[in-house]
């Protein structure tokens, strides 16, 4: 399986390199739905001028990354490029070596109940076997390096490439089952966007199944295992952001990152809900909003621990989707992320009830956002209702795909417990209603 990834890898960095000394590298790095003003690469240059000078990155309001981040590109500005492609590539391994580990873990549980007899008789269509999941992992690493959005993210040198490969390894490290390495990067991970705080739920979730632990409110084990799992969180979030104080001498990082992500004060157009709604709010009525439209992210994480406790990693698939979704300055880089994971979901298709039209929806608000743009922006012949019109009908695909893929789990592990041909008590075929 190494050679195939290898030729991968190489066809990636040579796409981006290729885009890298074209004319489209300039057009793509100005693209609202590539670059936010958290992560656009001018900002971060913008912010190392300013370093250079001896001003603090922090004193105006251009720049929004964090400290590590600026402190990595003050060394290695003149290699961007490379350290792009590089961040890519690793997200693109991560994954892979994560995909791989999980599969064997399915493989061993769905054997285990097998022999337990946990499963009804008549199922065996709906079984995994090694062959159909031997290419999974490849299948993962190849929709993420060639997927135009990650191209389009690492051609405009986002940082949220830099994210997207914190959030990988931290996945790594928690389907490895290390609870130390699991927690530095979920740190890491949370210290540069905030929102994968939420993924702390499904981590732990995992870890408990790894270590054998019931998930159980009464269980001390439980609570042993979760307070320590907390305590390595806060501790190596503590010191990284100390760390930052110490290299900037300074805390104007944390209203300037942390508060600027949570208010949105910028309400420049992007792929995501918040900035036309405020736009046209007034502004005492702001407050409110922003509240309501922040919980989104953290609000459903409780309903699908409990919905999906014994299947954390696809809890995991989900927090990363409606992190993307909901977040305050979203760009097609998050999209990307959780996109990966669809082959790893490959067993359901058959369930899905609206696979086509969502990809073609998806696909066609992809194209038509440079258009609406232009025609908004250059052209002058329509609005800025046009270009959230396209913006909420990409969200609202998204939001039906990963229900789809919700209800198709749903579905199929229902399935496997109680068989694929369900009939009434009065002897006839019954039909499946998930509500």
């Amino acid at each position: 399986m190494a050679a195939p990834l290898v030729l991968v890898v190489l066809a990636a960095v040579t796409l981006r390199a290729a885009l890298y000394r074209s004319s489209f590298a300039a057009l793509i790095a100005e693209r609202v739905e590539v670059a936010s003003p958290l992560n656009a690469w001018k900002r971060v240059v913008e912010g190392l001028a300013l370093l250079d000078l001896g001003v603090s990155p922090y004193s105006g309001d251009i720049f929004h990354e964090t400290p590590l981040i600026i402190y990595l590109f003050h060394f290695l500005i003149e290699y961007a490029e490379l350290v792009f492609m590089i961040t890519d590539i690793l997200t693109a391994v991560a994954l892979y070596l994560a995909i791989q580990d999980y599969n064997k873990a399915v493989f061993k549980k769905q054997k285990l109940l097998i022999e337990l007899d946990k499963y009804a008789p008549d199922v065996a269509e709906l079984i995994r076997t090694p062959m159909e999941m031997h290419y999974i992992p490849l299948k993962v690493a190849v929709v993420y390096l060639l997927n135009p959005y990650t191209v389009m993210s690492c051609v405009a040198k986002s940082t949220c490439a830099i994210s997207n490969t914190v959030i990988a390894f931290f996945i790594l490290a928690t389907i490895r089952g290390s609870a130390f390495l699991s927690a530095v990067f979920l740190a890491l991970a949370t210290y540069q966007s905030l929102y994968p705080i939420t993924l702390f739920a499904p981590a732990l979730l995992y870890l408990l199944q790894r270590q054998f632990i019931p998930i159980k409110l009464k269980s001390k084990s439980f609570w042993l295992f979760t307070m320590q799992y907390a305590a390595l969180y806060l501790c190596s979030l503590v010191v990284i952001i100390c760390l930052s104080f110490f290299l900037l001498n300074s805390w104007d990082f944390i209203p300037s990152v942390y508060g600027f992500i949570l208010s949105v004060p910028d309400l420049t157009p992007n792929i995501g809900l918040f900035w036309y709604f405020f736009a046209e709010m007034f502004e005492h009525f702001s407050l409110f909003f922003v509240c309501v439209f922040q919980i989104n992210v953290f609000f459903y994480t409780i309903p699908l621990a409990v919905k999906l406790k014994e299947h954390p990693v696809f809890f995991m698939f989900v927090q990363l989707a409606i992190i993307s979704i909901f977040k305050s300055y979203p760009t097609v880089g998050d999209v990307a992320l959780y996109m990966a994971f669809l082959p790893v979901w490959s067993h359901l298709y058959r369930f899905l009830r609206n696979i086509f039209i969502l990809s073609c929806m998806l696909i066609a608000c992809s194209l038509l956002f440079p258009v609406l743009w232009h025609l908004w922006i250059y052209a002058g012949s329509a609005n800025s209702n046009f270009y959230y019109a396209i913006t909420l009908t990409f969200n609202i695909g998204q939001i039906l795909l990963v229900s789809d893929y919700f209800y198709a789990f749903l579905r199929r592990e229902y399935y496997l417990t109680h068989g694929l041909h369900l009939t009434r008590q009065d002897g006839t075929e019954a039909m499946l209603v998930l509500k």
